[in-house]
């Protein structure tokens, strides 16, 4: 099966400190989650607010898509948290 973001949105969790966006498995849908520091660390130059985050998120969508989808080809699962190491 293949893993497709056709869904753009994504947002920012303040209480988990990460940002969270959806994937596709035909009608099954993946929740995955990047974590704040993942992003800081890929994108250095990125602040810590929430509006930096989901910029930085952008403009590392390619990257952040291919991890989440090596982890879904790990393990089929309904959610996924992405850290640093992911990316």
């Amino acid at each position: 099966m293949t893993l497709n973001f056709p869904n753009a949105s994504r947002s920012f969790d303040p209480t988990h400190d990460r940002v969270r966006f959806w994937g596709y498995d035909r009608a099954l849908e993946v929740s995955f989650f990047v974590e704040a520091s993942a992003l800081l660390k890929s994108a250095p130059d990125t602040e810590h607010r929430e509006a930096d985050l989901l910029l930085a998120f952008d403009r590392l969508i390619d990257r952040i898509h291919e991890a989440a989808r090596a982890a879904y080809a790990r393990d089929r699962c309904f959610a996924y948290v992405l850290t640093a190491e992911d990316l």
